[in-house]
């Protein structure tokens, strides 16, 4: 998938925000071959035939279900989906298991279960441990015999993981390593059979990773947490009481397991956000079908323009950011095969590729799990007094999603990660950010651009999306140039640059994934497909605005803040439109089909 990338200069990491991406370069829903299908479909029976019935049993936590649904899974192939054949797993791209990643987030707390098994659980093995390692665990975990959990946080250390408390000292004959220490929400931690433990040595000033075993002496567990929402995830504390391990089991290097952490979070993030995607159109499927049985005044609420345009836009986002997770995601396997012909191995390639897009990873968390928030935040709105009710099925979906702002870093720690990692590929010479920043502070100089875009489809738009770019450029730049080292304390400003981030990448993949769309059919048959572009974009100029307007007051005064404040009113504008009458266009295609019926990967 990734070798016509190749012919090309691949695209870095954070590079977007300088380089102007073409149509036939991005990967979509749309281009999926009919055996990634196969296995989307795969997964989706699954969900809808062995999780969906039995979801009441998962959240009483009945004895073994958990278990037994993932060992299931695992003899159909899902749960070693990303392992290597030599393992013991089906070995798919990494756009495939993104794809299998969306089907699966739709099963409430089994996808969080299986979600920590496949990824967080079993990666950190397969990407870093020996080959006797890997050959002890990994086809255990791929078929699901084996369960896995992932052991970083403490009752101390969250956000801040490289404080972790849990200690490992090497015995006075080198032949194991004896742990102490506590963990704290662990997920599958009530019947996970390894865990990936990160403890430090003596006075090491970063974390080591650890294989250990469940059922060594010394590992006891809490009961289960009593928890908001995925309440038939496993969720404990593990504690760790002079628990002897074989020295071998020290995973990766001395003193880099908070590098192992990092890297593993980075594929939980975008993973996340494909979850997300899955759960994000099941409760769009609810809300249609419950707004076109449910009549008021005479009517079904679906011919009423307020349920319109809830649905509308429940849509656009979920749409979107589908659209970029999956661009993301060809970027990376693009990245990872160009490492490979390089001479890398696999598994060392896919870390370094997923690294690379670190920026991407981390927006597309935070976009992913508000776009969920917003649309079981609706569903339980179409639904009224119902999707309060424990009978409805939105009622779930709304506690269920709420974890997602949490996982995998809070929201307002990726916001700060993606600045931060930008900014550090810009001072390290990989993303020339400073010449194009020039450019715009001389533009702000000059008299402004009034010619008239081309009559071409989108051609408006992409001159827009031109200026966000330099929106950003100005606001960032000048927050870098004039705060310096100081920057990094402003939080505030740096979650506003994030904001202005993540919309840009967004409203730049779905412009692009509709685009290749319409060259593809036609304008008129991407009639709604062309709505949502121009929606996302107008609605994205004043989210925009106002994040760099908040920025620019929070460091800039006088002249300077005049000038900046009309260039920013300049970079922001955009030719009116009338979202009611686009979001009433993509409602009714919506409504009259009875389902999310905007993404060609398969029909869920």
């Amino acid at each position: 998938m990734a070798e016509e990338n190749d012919k090309k200069q691949a695209i870095k990491g954070g590079e977007f925000i300088i380089r102007e991406t073409n149509c036939e370069d991005i990967f979509t829903p749309e281009d999926y071959n009919e055996e990634q299908k196969m296995i989307a479909q795969m997964c989706l029976d699954f969900i809808r035939q062995n999780v969906e019935p039995n979801l009441d049993r998962l959240d009483e936590m009945e004895e073994g279900l958990m278990e037994s649904l993932i060992e299931k899974a695992g003899e159909l192939g899902m749960v070693g989906m990303s392992v290597p054949e030599e393992y013991g797993g089906m070995g798919v791209d990494f756009p495939t298991s993104i794809l299998a990643t969306e089907y699966t987030g739709r099963g409430h707390s089994f996808s969080v279960a299986y979600g920590a098994h496949t990824g967080i659980g079993t990666l950190p093995i397969l990407y870093y441990g020996t080959n006797e390692q890997k050959q002890k665990y990994i086809p255990k975990l791929a078929t699901g015999e084996w369960k896995a959990a992932y052991c970083l946080t403490e009752p101390g250390s969250g956000s801040d993981a490289n404080s972790g408390r849990t200690t490992a000292k090497l015995s006075e004959d080198g032949k194991e390593y004896i742990i102490n220490g506590q963990k704290m929400w662990i997920t599958n931690g009530g019947f996970a059979n390894v865990f990936t433990v990160f403890a430090k040595i003596d006075d090491d000033e970063n974390l080591t990773g650890f294989i250990v075993e469940a059922d060594a002496e010394g590992v006891s567990l809490n009961p289960e947490e009593k928890k908001m929402g995925i309440k038939g995830s496993s969720t404990r504390q593990v504690f760790f009481n002079n628990v002897r391990i074989p020295a071998e089991n020290l995973l990766g290097e001395r003193n880099k397991g908070f590098k192992i952490a990092l890297n593993i979070l980075n594929i939980g993030r975008i993973k996340l956000a494909a979850g997300v995607i899955g759960g994000a159109k099941e409760v769009i499927n609810h809300s249609i079908r419950y707004a076109n049985e449910r009549e008021q005044f005479g009517r079904p609420i679906s011919k009423y323009g307020a349920i319109r345009h809830k649905i509308a836009e429940q849509a656009i986002r979920t749409f979107a950011c589908e659209s970029a997770v999956y661009r993301a995601s060809f970027d990376i396997d693009a990245a990872i095969a160009s490492l490979e012909a390089g001479g890398m191995d696999k598994q060392a390639a896919t870390l370094k590729g997923i690294e690379e897009f670190a920026p991407e990873c981390a927006m597309l968390k935070v976009v992913g799990s508000e776009v969920l928030d917003y649309c079981v935040d609706e569903g339980v709105q179409i639904f009224g007094g119902m999707g309060f009710s424990a009978e409805s099925p939105v009622e779930r979906a709304y506690r269920d999603a709420r974890i997602n702002r949490i996982f995998e870093g809070t929201n307002e720690i990726n916001r700060l990660l993606t600045v931060d990692m930008i900014l550090k590929k810009a001072m390290k010479g990989q993303l020339d950010l400073m010449g194009p920043a020039m450019k715009v502070a001389e533009e702000l100089m000059s008299i402004p651009d009034f010619e008239d875009p081309s009559a071409e489809l989108f051609a408006e738009e992409k001159k827009v999306l031109k200026n966000f770019k330099k929106a950003l450029m100005m606001v960032a730049g000048t927050a870098a140039q004039k705060l310096m080292m100081e920057l990094a304390k402003q939080q505030e400003i740096l979650m506003n640059c994030a904001n202005m981030l993540n919309d840009i990448y967004v409203a730049e993949s779905v412009l692009l994934r509709v685009e290749k769309m319409v060259k593809s059919r036609g304008e008129e048959a991407c009639e709604e497909y062309i709505a949502i572009v121009k929606t996302y974009i107008f609605d994205a100029a004043d989210r925009i605005n106002k994040a760099g307007k908040d920025a620019l007051m929070a460091f800039v005064e006088g002249d300077d803040l005049r000038m900046m404040m009309m260039g920013l009113k300049r970079f922001t504008k955009v030719q009116p439109y009338n979202t009611k009458n686009a979001r009433q266009l993509i409602a009714t295609k919506l409504i009259d089909k009875g389902d999310y019926c905007l993404s060609d990967a398969i029909n869920g």
